[in-house]
């Protein structure tokens, strides 16, 4: 069995070539071609916590994995996020790895944003707001900016010192853009083309009245006790998913920011316009105009993760990184 660090995940992630399984997964998963089962989660009611088991089978790539995830949004001197993936051998199911899931679990889903971004966003998108300064806006950082030609890209959080960090490091990998901290949500939204919300925020982040027509949201983030987006943007986005059954399950497994949505008549379960892999395929269309205000909400979804754990076990097995064990 193979075993891969977070840091060697790290240096075999190859984000274009990620968005590209990505993309494949989510149109094979809209086409129903993969078994998914719900997610499970068990609950850490005192922490506000959660952990949860993500299994899926994609037959096209012959990726079989499982990933075990926590979240602890309480942490404080360490991720909220915490996992490991699994894979098997789809031929007669023995482990074939263990690796690190933090790291695929911030790739992948900065690419599904990524490419909902390509498929959703304004061809003209010129100024990018990341809101959040952890690691899921780093990865969005250093995902998103490589489908459109940011200009100007700025960086809210709840930390001026946490922001402004994040755009020096950014700095590094986008040497021809604008970059710079503001010192509000409603600052950085403003005149924003896209908007990628990357928080654990209860209170909303992304406000209707913040957004300028046009402009093209992600939303990732998760807090059982609050959403990150308003109602109000979901009333009036085109609103697109991973899986319609993963997004409208109950909290904790679907998201929160939908079902705080539909309690309070902003939209209805019929106002999802689309899942990610119906784009993909386009079998639904996209946005319908330059002044449409779209909007993707990412729950995260298994077959996300072993289409990314196939790419690195992939390229492990190629560069000869890793340690093997025996169970």
């Amino acid at each position: 069995m193979l075993v891969l660090s977070r840091a060697e995940v790290e240096s075999l992630i190859d984000l274009d070539r990620l968005r590209e399984a990505v993309a494949g997964a989510m149109a094979d998963l809209s086409a129903g071609r993969v078994s998914m089962p719900a997610r499970i989660a068990a609950i850490v009611p005192e922490r506000d916590a959660l952990l949860a088991a993500m299994p899926a089978y994609l037959p096209s790539s012959g990726a079989l994995a499982t990933k075990l995830v926590s979240l602890f949004p309480r942490n404080t001197d360490r991720p909220t996020h915490q996992a490991v993936i699994v894979v098997f051998d789809s031929e007669n199911g023995s482990p074939l790895a263990l690796m690190d899931g933090e790291a695929i679990t911030a790739a992948r889903t900065a690419a599904g944003s990524a490419l909902a971004t390509d498929l959703l966003a304004r061809k003209d998108a010129h100024v990018l707001a990341i809101i959040g300064t952890g690691v899921q806006a780093r990865a969005h950082l250093r995902a998103v900016p490589r489908v459109r030609e940011f200009r100007e890209v700025r960086v809210a959080g709840r930390h001026g010192d946490k922001a402004m960090a994040l755009v020096e490091e950014a700095r590094e990998w986008l040497p021809r853009a604008n970059l710079r901290m503001t010192t509000s949500y409603s600052q950085a939204e403003d005149g924003a083309d896209v908007i990628c919300a990357a928080t654990h925020s209860a209170e909303p982040v992304v406000q209707r009245e913040w957004l300028s027509a046009g402009a093209h949201v992600t939303s990732v983030g998760y807090n059982t006790a609050g959403r990150e987006v308003d109602g109000a943007t979901f009333r009036d986005a085109l609103v697109v998913v991973e899986s319609r059954s993963a997004a409208l399950a109950p909290p904790p497994a679907g998201s929160n920011d939908i079902a705080m949505a539909i309690a309070e008549g902003a939209m209805t379960r019929e106002h999802v316009h689309a899942e990610l892999g119906e784009l993909v395929s386009r079998t639904r269309p996209g946005r319908a105009d330059a002044r449409q205000i779209t909007l993707y909400k990412s729950v995260g979804v298994a077959v996300e993760d072993a289409a990314a754990a196939a790419m690195v076990l992939e390229s492990a097995r190629r560069a000869g990184v890793g340690r093997t064990i025996d169970l």
